[in-house]
């Protein structure tokens, strides 16, 4: 088998929720093109052993991003790229979700984002360097059921927003707004997924365009690219969206 081409050498990479899904698919990809990449995650397998090195955690935990940050840069001798990947989903009726539920979501879907763009700050503004947000289509457009999920998601964009205006020409931002995908995500969010449309898509896909994204320090990333279209008409035309959102919620799908 033709060995991968190495088309990052060096790249100093730190990534989050990297122990299953989008984020070992990414970092284990990231790895094979020469990038060093240190991993954060609740479990390892074999894939680990293509790391740089690897940090058991958990980022809801008070200070676990700076302490993530710590052990990164210690083991790289500094951060060039940081992908923020861990998160999990709650599909139901918004209504139904207790305050823990609640809770967590937003602790991990949106507060370790935050927490770990202000740790990983000082460092990628030393090195020029680039954070990547992996966000979702539902934060683009809101997704009934995933009312919660929708938000954090939508806090990303914020963020992502607000960061790529403060750090403007010093380092670089870059949102991953992927549609359905399918990995363990699915078996952890209350209820599997059930809409006949849009087919979830490989995680490698969505690592693939997260790559070319790190390659070319490009803002947004939409997997596929209609997920950022639905984003873009219901920028523009919000009413009509909701209108042929509702339309296609009644009708199942």
């Amino acid at each position: 088998m033709k060995p991968p081409t190495i088309l990052l050498p060096g790249l100093r990479v730190l990534v989050t929720g990297a122990s299953s899904g989008i984020g070992a698919t990414l970092a284990t990809m990231l790895a094979f093109r020469g990038a060093r990449v240190f991993g954060a995650g609740r479990q390892f397998s074999g894939l680990a052993a293509a790391l740089s090195g690897t940090v058991l955690a958990d980022v809801t935990a008070a200070g676990a991003n700076d302490e993530i940050v710590a052990a990164a840069t210690a083991n790289l001798g500094g951060l060039d790229v940081v992908v923020a990947n861990a998160g999990a989903g709650w599909s139901g009726a918004f209504e139904d979700m207790s305050a823990a539920d609640v809770d967590y979501l937003v602790d991990l879907d949106f507060r370790a984002q935050l927490q770990l763009a202000r740790a990983a700050g000082p460092s990628l503004l030393a090195s020029a360097g680039h954070f990547v947000l992996m966000g979702s289509v539902a934060g683009l457009v809101g997704v009934p059921e995933e009312v919660a999920y929708s938000a954090c998601k939508a806090g990303l964009k914020g963020l992502a927003d607000g960061l790529r205006s403060e750090w403007s020409g010093r380092a670089a931002v870059t949102l991953v707004s992927p549609g359905p995908v399918a990995t363990p995500f699915f078996s952890r969010r209350n209820k599997p997924y059930t809409r006949s449309w849009p087919r979830p898509v490989p995680a490698a896909r969505v690592a693939q365009a997260t790559v070319r994204a790190i390659e070319t320090r490009r803002a947004d990333v939409a997997v596929p690219a209609w997920v950022g279209l639905v984003g873009r008409f219901n920028g523009a035309w919000p009413e009509l969206y909701r209108v042929l959102a509702g339309a296609n919620a009644r009708l199942g799908n």
